[in-house]
């Protein structure tokens, strides 16, 4: 009976990737019909490079996702990291920068870590506050001021190219390809799946559950520093109010993208086949002038419809 539940549940979640793959065969096969503007080569890249740091950030939310967590605080921990590292430009040096805005980031993800594995504070409330404490702090010690004057040169990070493709979108390449091995070929990928699905159960197998969630929250904190990054390269000024609902952008293209909010199950390629649904379907109503206000409700449309379709095939 036990491998016949296991058996089912590996052929829902194939049938589930399956599915989401068809779906963004015909979309992108659709558009690349209907619009010539689409089917653009220069227009396709730039695609690739504005939801590049979506993608990186529904990385980590993905991972941590897995480890049955949640995280609210990825859009302000980005921030963060961009206004840390445009201070420190402006007084050091670009490399000083990068490493004191990551540092940041991932305290961020420790805190995170220490309330939802060490205090018992519920991960949405938890990531909510520290949410709402970073964005305070930013605000207060910038009078809610951009921080202007960096360095033109890191302006490549966001908006540059290596050849034909975007520094953005390599970067998130790296990340996937990271996440993805880190998840499938490392003990610590299966020691997350594992405290995802069933948490006591592995405690008393052995593992150090604890250790593992204030992992997977300082990953999703480095990710989220490294997005802040790359949006401090796009607008060259260190933005308080950076990434503002990011973080539901990036748990919407986890969800798509066929991650459970329950935890123990998802996939990297997955994630990315959500973020490039959700962002192929951005750019296209941006093609056909679509009023910017509809586009979150198509969004929220897609999710549901991803959700209720999860929902039913997991029943069956």
């Amino acid at each position: 009976m036990i491998d016949m539940a296991a058996k089912n549940r590996a052929a829902a979640f194939s049938f589930r990737a399956y599915a989401l793959w068809i779906l963004f065969i015909v979309a992108f096969l659709v558009l690349m019909f209907v619009s010539p503007t689409f089917r653009n080569p220069q227009n396709l890249l730039n695609l690739l490079q504005q939801n590049a740091v979506n993608g990186i950030l529904a990385c980590g939310i993905t991972m941590i996702l897995i480890g049955g967590g949640f995280d609210l605080s990825v859009g302000a921990t980005s921030a963060l990291s961009g206004v840390v590292a445009a201070v420190v430009f402006l007084r050091f040096n670009i490399p000083a920068g990068i490493v004191c805005a990551l540092l940041a980031s991932v305290s961020v993800g420790f805190l995170n870590g220490l309330l939802v594995a060490k205090v018992r504070v519920n991960p949405f409330v938890a990531t909510l506050g520290t949410q709402i404490i970073v964005r305070g702090i930013l605000y207060t010690s910038t009078n809610a001021t951009p921080i202007y004057g960096i360095p033109l040169s890191w302006m490549r990070v966001g908006l540059g190219s290596v050849g034909p493709f975007p520094i953005a979108t390599s970067i998130f390449a790296l990340v996937v390809i990271f996440s993805h091995v880190l998840l499938r070929h490392t003990p610590y990928g299966q020691y997350l799946l594992s405290t995802g699905g069933n948490e006591e159960a592995a405690r008393l197998s052995g593992i150090q559950t604890d250790r593992v969630k204030i992992a997977m929250f300082c990953l999703g904190g480095l990710f989220a520093g490294i997005a802040g990054l790359i949006l401090l390269g796009r607008t060259n000024t260190g933005q308080p109010a950076a990434a503002l609902g990011y973080e539901l952008n990036a748990m919407a293209a986890a969800v798509v993208g066929g991650t459970p909010l329950s935890g123990g199950e998802g996939s990297i390629p997955g994630t990315v086949l959500g973020v490039l649904l959700l962002g192929m379907v951005g750019n296209a109503l941006n093609l056909m002038n679509v009023s910017p206000y509809w586009q979150p409700a198509v969004t929220g449309i897609i999710l549901l419809t991803t959700v209720s379709f999860d929902t039913v095939t997991r029943k069956k």
